[in-house]
């Protein structure tokens, strides 16, 4: 599938760019969209593309078919996206936008926990179904964030901020739990995490999906949690074991949960989930806010730039792969300071 511009390396995009990106690529790179995001599609068209930018999975053989990426660049944090180790292997520079979309999941996170604990959906539907008294009743089982404990499980960038904001926003306690105890904030008690699960009145999970922590929220833990705690989940949908949280909500053995990702995406319709009415459910869209969106965007498109003028990428994941990189260059194209040459 031929995507080439006269003199102009190609940018290939597996979604849209926001416009504060494609800014920064006007006349630098010529940008193309995939029609769509499937493995047929994106390894017919791999092969004309310069640098690939990534918001969707790609398929883990991707990089195995004939390329001349200089770089793959991830609008966004998560890695779990990209066959990493496949890159490595091929001396494919990786890199990723971290931090860019932080305020957005802290105010999704804080948001699951208000509207959970203040039951404000249920309110608003109670108040146009049944009238302004049933509805009001329901405030006797609210309760505030202040004074409660909240835990996190991966308190990296991200946790780190949700974390600040519940302890100096919120009053809250924070604990947390991830493999470097020694490495939390100060004002963040580290525990194991059977100790997390068992004390919070509110879990956030921040943490990337690996081998240790899929499904990490298992029938045990969530045994150990409060009947009143609340689960909220912005990091990965296998973190959680379905069937053992479907459970859990349907014996309303704890109060609620709010989630954004899922083990399939998108959430298929019959999805146990869809029945239940203490589970907040949405499109994996914790990240995205015009404010985010403009800064992945623009963090991923510097980058690009980055490696499309031979220079190693910022938020390079892959380091030990930059030897390698001038090699797979293509041998007669630079892109200079003040724009492109042949």
């Amino acid at each position: 599938m031929n995507m080439t511009a006269p003199n102009l390396p190609v940018v290939l995009c597996t979604l849209p760019l926001d416009a504060a990106g494609l800014s920064l690529l006007e006349g630098v790179a010529h940008v193309v969209v995939a029609p769509d995001q499937s493995a047929d599609t994106l390894r017919q068209m791999i092969g004309d593309a310069d640098v690939l930018v990534v918001r969707t999975q790609l398929p883990a053989d991707l990089f195995e078919q004939p390329n001349r990426l200089r770089g793959v660049v991830r609008n966004g944090t998560g890695l779990d996206f990209i066959p990493v180790a496949s890159a490595t292997s091929h001396g494919i520079p990786v890199a990723n936008v971290p931090g860019a979309n932080a305020q957005a999941v802290v105010e999704y996170c804080i948001g699951g926990f208000l509207l959970l604990s203040r039951r404000f959906a249920e309110m608003d539907s109670g108040l146009r179904r049944d009238g302004w008294t049933a509805a009001r009743a329901l405030s006797a089982s609210t309760s505030e964030l202040s004074g409660k404990t909240v835990g996190i499980v991966g308190v990296g960038t991200i946790g780190a901020s949700l974390a600040h904001a519940c302890h100096h926003g919120f009053g809250m306690r924070v604990i947390g739990s991830q493999p470097r105890l020694d490495a939390l904030p100060a004002f963040v008690e580290p525990v194991d995490i059977d100790t997390l699960f068992a004390r919070s009145d509110f879990i956030s999970l921040n943490c990337p999906l690996t081998d240790a922590t899929r499904h990490l929220v298992n029938a045990q833990r969530l045994e150990l949690m409060k009947p009143h705690a609340v689960l909220v989940n912005a990091s990965r949908g296998a973190v959680i074991d379905d069937a053992a949280l479907v459970d859990a909500l349907s014996r309303r053995a704890i109060k609620g949960a709010m989630l954004d990702v899922f083990t399939e995406q998108p959430l298929p319709t019959g999805h146990p989930f869809h029945q239940l009415d203490n589970v907040v459910l949405t499109p994996h869209a914790a990240a995205l806010t015009q404010e985010s969106s403009a800064r992945m965007s623009l963090g991923a498109a510097r980058q690009v730039v980055q490696l499309l003028k031979g220079e190693r990428p910022e938020h390079m994941v892959n380091p030990e792969v930059w030897g390698e990189h001038s090699a797979r260059s293509n041998a007669g194209s630079a892109v200079t300071d003040s724009g492109v040459s042949l």
